[in-house]
């Protein structure tokens, strides 16, 4: 016969929110732990491509540092286009103020239909030239590129943003839920030496048993505040819902960023509109001259303007000032500094840059891909407790009725 616990057995037992809190952390961790730790694994990767895409294509992004002038953009782009082929339109241009940097054009087509990436994506290549003397130092397919897979596997499992996004979006959802769950059942009932040496310290000496249960509570305890930032950041993108409660928590209004473009009067006249675009980027430069890179966007239609952004840091996104330039005559339509946006504007620019760590400089990234790691061990860890646990249970089953047939008799 099993046995049943008696009522001061049960009142010495979990409480009813307790129960349910384990049920949740057990079945939800079950259920998205695979593409939890897909997730987590290809955060991880993607930290440091920029650092080991620097490395890898070297020859292509550096350039000896001259002391003439750089040529104008228009003639670089054209010396890139000519290089893609017509086929393959320059949808943008980077421009950097380091002396050792090439200058990046970059030419992309997406499309919706697809069921994969590789459908999805049909071309994504960048050009480098050597701003000095017009020399293309190279091409690099990023469609093919290791850390572009890698970020499309993190953002849609390469699948078609309708399939794939609300994976992702769901399962970093049910990730919030667990660190939260798991921070409660971390929680000792009691603060004493003996529970703070098991909250705290992985036991390396005990048993592997212990020491992967030690692994999941005590590194998911030590990465519980930016793992829940990091899927946080993750879910601004995944839900439209969240990313307007983000917007609203830290602006404190409701009303929407300002998004508004300007207008480019149609020349009615012949304009040489290459002159045009060289003037504007000039004038960028002389308007917000401490920065560290320009992205130039050319019109793309008739009435359209040659907007430039401006960037305080080499890396992050976060922060940019943006002009708006008239295509035919080079005036300037509108500047909008970062510190015209208020703090709402401010956090979702932030965004990409929080989740990848780049905030924070290199130790940024240094903590977010040990968290990430950690992030991508916890389902392992925690499937591996509970199948010792399962594995506990039938074997108590096996002996209670084994010892039940010897009393029998």
């Amino acid at each position: 016969m099993f046995r049943r616990k008696g009522k001061k057995q049960d009142k010495r037992g979990k409480s009813g929110f307790r129960k349910i809190v384990d049920w949740l952390h057990l079945w939800l961790g079950l259920f998205s732990g695979i593409i939890i730790v897909i997730i987590s694994i290809t955060g991880c990767l993607f930290v440091f491509q920029k650092e080991i895409n620097e490395m890898v294509y070297h020859k292509q992004i550096f350039v000896a540092p001259a002391q003439t002038a750089t040529l104008p953009v228009t003639q670089l782009r054209a010396t890139a286009q000519a290089y893609l082929g017509a086929d393959k339109p320059i949808n943008f241009m980077t421009a950097y103020a380091a002396p050792d940097k090439a200058w990046e054009f970059m030419a992309y087509k997406y499309n919706d239909t697809g069921l994969t990436y590789f459908d999805i994506c049909e071309y994504s290549e960048t050009v480098y030239v050597n701003p000095y003397t017009g020399a293309v130092t190279g091409a690099v397919d990023y469609k093919h590129n290791f850390f572009y897979i890698v970020k499309f596997m993190h953002w849609s499992l390469l699948l078609n943003d309708k399939i794939g996004q609300p994976i992702i979006g769901w399962s970093t959802f049910i990730f919030v839920i667990l660190l939260i769950t798991g921070l409660i059942m971390w929680w000792p009932k009691k603060w004493t030496k003996a529970t703070r040496e098991q909250s705290f310290k992985v036991k390396w000496k005990a048993s592997w048993k212990r020491v992967n249960y030690d692994l999941h509570n005590v590194l998911g305890f030590y990465a519980l505040v930016i793992a829940l930032v990091l899927a946080l950041t993750g879910m601004v993108w995944s839900f439209s819902w969240f990313q307007a409660t983000v917007y609203v928590v830290a602006s404190g209004t409701t009303t929407p960023p300002d998004r508004s473009s300007k207008t480019s009067a149609v020349a009615t006249e012949g304009v040489n509109k290459l002159q045009v675009l060289d003037k504007s980027f000039d004038d960028a430069r002389r308007i917000l001259p401490d920065m560290k890179r320009y992205a130039i966007y050319a019109a793309a239609d008739p009435t359209g303007v040659n907007s430039i952004s401006g960037y305080k840091r080499s890396e992050t996104y976060y922060g940019a000032d943006v002009l708006q330039f008239d295509q035919y005559t080079g005036k300037l339509l509108q500047r909008r500094n970062d510190t015209h946006k208020n703090a709402g504007e401010r956090l979702i620019e932030m965004n990409y840059d929080i989740h990848v760590g780049a905030i924070g400089g290199i130790w940024g990234k240094i903590i977010a891909f040990v968290v990430s790691l950690i992030c991508g061990s916890l389902p392992v860890t925690g499937f591996y407790v509970w199948w010792n646990k399962k594995k506990k249970t039938k074997k108590k089953i096996v002996l209670t009725n084994h010892s039940t047939e010897i009393t029998s008799l």
